[in-house]
């Protein structure tokens, strides 16, 4: 079995490529890639959010330090904005649990 995972940090601590602001990815001009979420329709950001979630589990198990910490940066700024958008949004009784 391998060594125990650290519990007093988060995955994007654990991220060698993580600095605790964003991933560094080596673009040239200093810009993380991808479209600002704010710019994203509705249906775009929910396809977007979509896309993320498919590919996480493989992302986690798989790709290299940076492309994880680029998944993790772009996964909390898509669901960042979605709450933004949505601070209200409706929440199933069947997913809450008893005090």
């Amino acid at each position: 079995m391998t060594e125990s995972v650290r519990r007093d940090t988060s995955p994007e601590q654990r991220v060698t490529e993580w600095d605790g602001d964003h991933a560094h990815t080596g673009a040239a001009d200093g810009e993380m890639p991808g479209v600002d979420p704010a710019e994203l329709g509705d249906d775009d950001l929910i396809r977007e959010m979509r896309s993320l979630h498919r590919t996480r589990l493989d992302t986690l198990r798989h790709a290299t330090d940076s492309a994880l910490a680029n998944h993790l940066r772009r996964t909390a700024e898509l669901e960042t904005e979605y709450l933004a958008r949505h601070p209200g949004r409706e929440v199933d009784p069947h997913r809450l649990r008893d005090a």
